[in-house]
């Protein structure tokens, strides 16, 4: 007996590749599952401003670059008459330099970036712990660190407890801290007193970002490390943890803007919110194609509306595969419901059903009259033919001259396969009557209806285009279908007299 094992283990091999490739597709590039779905954009802008007296100006910014929670999706700056360039520091990272032979007066320079709201990010972000440095501080501030170190030392376990009960005691209004603020600003202090206590942490430069606000600062955040986890805290709030919407703008401790040949410099930021559609800012963030990247998007345009049409065809097969061998819906021809269906979708579905059975309902008519001819089957093929196109442009006209739009786009459906329909049906007619013409003319059009709900829905469009291993799944599904070989569901109605002999014993 023939083994069906080497068919269900390409089935579930066709299965398993498929759902492979789509998962890839949405946790590697970040494709959503639902169409519709938007990504924030935040726009930013530095203005970099000083005061220049006639010598060689330098001016070096920090600017972020992808980060956990943000990706860089485009940057640009605005400098008329500097020279500009994007620069690797010694440290690692990112900055805008500019500079000019001479420049006096007020200078204002603009930096622009645009960062992606991304879950799925990250960045350079620095996870190696920095060196610990004592600095040397003065009396009566170093008596007073000591105590306040103290007092939170008994209180933890590690660095970053440390650093939260600092914060506590920092922030509790009490001699010592009163006076350490006298000292520094609350995140270098805290910087300091960390290191003092031989817990490595940095400073680093954050924007808290607001849609539509101007000339805002930056803030300061603290990392602290504790072997080789790491936690943010706000010295300034206490808050321990990563706030919402912070876009962290320098992160290697390094100055924020480094000045050359000016003074009075400072730098202010104007942010605005903004959202885009998934697949525009995707393309921007994996605009290097990778090779296992198989994305319709890489194709151009005319290519992707192409695509975009043809991909819904094997929705529409498998929706006949089912209708006909598990229903048992009979049509005429095996596939020629899903060109209707994708007709259908060209004209709307009120106006595909109206056009096509005017064209074929016409047709039978005419045909019947080439039935006396005698005509050989090549000739009178080519005669339906040229029929069906004389209608198509005789009912478009026709719909022009009433106004009627809609009925215009009747010239979308597949004259070859209409002529071949109105072929059928008339010898059908002939042969079995018009009740099988009917009856297979139906369900041709019941099949076709419900194959263009399939591919019509949003859904099964956004899918059957963004994720290509379904294809592989719907194969897949088809081939089982296929395998089926029990009763139809229209075939269960020759049991209704043995079901109503049991209910009367």
């Amino acid at each position: 007996m023939y083994s069906r094992k080497p068919f269900y283990l390409i089935v579930a091999a066709l299965f398993l590749v498929g759902l492979a490739l789509m998962l890839h597709r949405h946790f590697v590039y970040e494709v959503p599952w639902l169409p519709g779905e938007k990504r924030q954009i935040w726009s930013v802008e530095a203005k970099v401003e000083f005061e220049a007296d006639g010598r060689p100006v330098k001016a070096s910014l920090a600017i972020p670059g992808s980060q956990p929670g943000f990706t860089l999706m485009n940057e640009s700056a605005a400098s008329p008459g500097y020279g500009l360039s994007f620069v690797q520091s010694e440290d690692g990272g990112s900055r805008a330099e500019w500079s000019i032979r001479s420049a006096s007066g007020h200078q204002e320079l603009y930096y622009k970036v645009d960062m992606m709201l991304d879950p799925f990010a990250k960045g350079p972000l620095g996870n190696v712990p920095p060196q610990v440095t004592t600095v040397e501080v003065a009396e009566p501030y170093a008596t007073a660190m000591d105590q306040v170190l103290t007092l939170a030392e008994e209180r933890s376990s590690d660095g970053i407890t440390l650093t939260r009960e600092l914060l506590k005691e920092l922030g509790s209004g009490g001699q010592n801290a009163e006076l350490l603020a006298q000292y520094k600003q609350s995140g270098p202090l805290l910087v300091d007193m960390l290191h003092r206590a031989g817990v490595p942490a940095r400073l680093l430069k954050g924007l808290q970002l607001e849609d539509g606000r101007r000339r805002q600062r930056l803030v300061d955040v603290v990392q602290v490390f504790d072997g080789e986890r790491y936690d943010i805290f706000n010295p300034a709030t206490g808050e321990q943890g990563r706030l919402e919407n912070l876009l962290l703008w320098e992160y290697h401790s390094a100055p924020v803007l480094d000045l050359v040949g000016a003074s009075n410099s400072r730098v202010s930021f104007s942010m605005l919110e903004q959202e885009q559609p998934v697949n525009v800012a995707l393309a921007k963030k994996f605009d290097q194609p990778d090779w296992i990247n198989v994305s319709l998007y890489n194709l151009p345009l005319e290519e992707q509306a192409l695509f975009k049409g043809i991909l819904l065809i094997p929705i529409g097969v498998l929706a006949v595969v089912f209708l006909r061998i598990i229903v048992g819906v009979k049509t005429s021809g095996t596939f020629m419901p899903v060109l209707i269906a994708m007709a259908f979708i060209q004209t709307s579905l009120l106006t595909g059903l109206v056009g096509f059975l005017l064209i074929v309902g016409t047709g039978l008519v005419l045909r019947s009259y080439l039935s006396h001819l005698n005509l050989l089957l090549v000739a009178r093929i080519s005669a339906v033919i040229i029929m069906v196109i004389g209608m198509i442009g005789f009912f478009s006209i026709i719909a022009y001259q009433l106004g009627l739009t809609e009925g215009m786009k009747i010239t979308f459906f597949p004259m070859i396969i209409l002529a071949w329909t109105i072929e059928r049906m008339s010898v059908l007619w002939e042969e079995e009557g018009p009740k099988e013409v009917i009856k297979q003319g139906g369900g041709s059009l019941v099949v076709a209806v419900m194959a263009f709900l399939a591919m019509n829905n949003e859904l099964i469009r956004h899918l059957t285009f963004n994720f290509l291993g379904l294809q592989l799944i719907v194969m897949a599904a088809v081939l089982l279908l296929g395998n089926y070989t029990g009763y139809r569901l229209t075939e269960l109605k020759r049991f209704k007299p043995l079901v109503d002999e049991l209910k009367h014993d």
